[in-house]
């Protein structure tokens, strides 16, 4: 028996010409690895020992050799042998021999080199950079979630209702735009006058659901006068039933893309915030942070800082801008 034949449908087409894309398969593989460590460095599989002072203050990478200015600074200094003038010595040299005995040594052994260098305090540099990926990366996503969710709920109830409601959300998004940007973040942040990831999400969040909301209440209000959704009035489904549970499915491709490309727009902004001193506490590293520490050591010809924090995000950002280009052109029901 013959079965009818069936068309795909929205999802299904998208795919299909995501994966005949090459750039956009490499995109995705790109931005899969670096969420993959952002989830290995939150469950302390990595990175997790970011903070120990593993080199010496700055020790060059690996490739350049080590710093013969630095090399004395990883030797353990020898504990001083008793002296009869020095009442103290007979104990210092009892203690440093139990230390020894103990298996620990006065003072740790550092490295001269590391693969990619070490900051002013020996911290690691590929371990550092994981683990600020994970910070910047979370702000980027949970960020760019809030926006678009912000940006529906407005857009809908705009698009779907028209008059007042209407009329309202234009005047609030309009104040919201005749702002700069980057001003509209500086005042939030200044009034939210704390930092930490959570305020950076808020900030972020709270400025950036205008072009969300600007491109849903569109798909809105052309989607309100379809057949569908006068068939679900005429069978009793409430206003927010027809919103969300028959509309939305049809215009979410719209939130998915308009999300995919927030999340770069928000990395890039948690790095300026950061830079700017509006970003995350002490004790949390990010890019950002990096960055701003950078900016310090670059007067003294340490470079490996900045190199490293700048290449990620700029790896990150290029794949994920790649990977939303190819994502709105396969999800463009234009394209056959």
């Amino acid at each position: 028996m013959n079965h009818p034949a069936t068309s795909a449908g929205l999802w299904t087409l998208a795919w299909r010409r995501l994966r005949a894309d090459r750039v956009a398969m490499a995109s995705l593989a790109a931005v899969c690895l670096f969420l993959l460590s952002v989830v290995l460095a939150a469950t302390g599989l990595i990175a997790a020992d970011w903070e120990d002072e593993v080199a010496v203050n700055y020790a060059p990478p690996a490739f350049m050799g080590p710093d013969p200015a630095l090399a004395a600074l990883a030797q353990p200094q020898r504990p001083v042998p008793p002296n009869a003038f020095d009442p103290l010595a007979a104990d210092i040299a009892q203690l440093h021999a139990e230390l020894a005995r103990r298996g620990h040594a006065a003072h740790d052994v550092k490295r001269t080199t590391l693969p990619f260098g070490a900051d002013k305090w020996g911290h690691d540099i590929v371990r550092k950079t994981i683990k600020g990926g994970q910070t910047s990366i979370v702000v980027g996503l949970v960020a760019a979630f809030v926006a678009v969710a912000l940006g529906t709920v407005f857009g809908a109830l705009s698009g779907f209702y028209g008059g007042l409601v209407d009329d309202f959300f234009n005047w609030f998004y309009s104040v919201f735009t005749a702002i700069p940007s980057i001003l509209m973040i500086l005042t939030v942040a200044a009034v939210l006058q704390t930092k930490g990831v959570l305020t950076i999400v808020l900030i972020l969040g709270l400025t950036g659901w205008t072009g969300p909301y600007r491109l849903i209440r569109a798909e809105y209000i052309k989607h309100k006068a379809r057949e569908y959704v006068m068939a679900a009035d005429a069978i009793g489904a409430s206003g927010w039933r027809k919103m969300f549970m028959h509309i939305f499915p049809n215009v979410s491709h719209v939130a998915l893309v308009q999300m995919s490309i927030l999340v770069v727009g928000f990395i890039k902004a948690e790095v300026i915030l950061s830079f700017l001193g509006f970003g995350v506490p002490v004790g949390v590293v990010s890019w950002g942070s990096m960055l701003n520490e950078a900016q310090n050591e670059l007067i003294l010809g340490k470079w490996w800082q900045l190199t490293a924090a700048a290449s990620a995000m700029a790896i990150l950002v290029t794949a994920f801008s790649l990977f939303a280009d190819s994502l709105r052109d396969a999800l463009d029901p234009k394209l056959k």
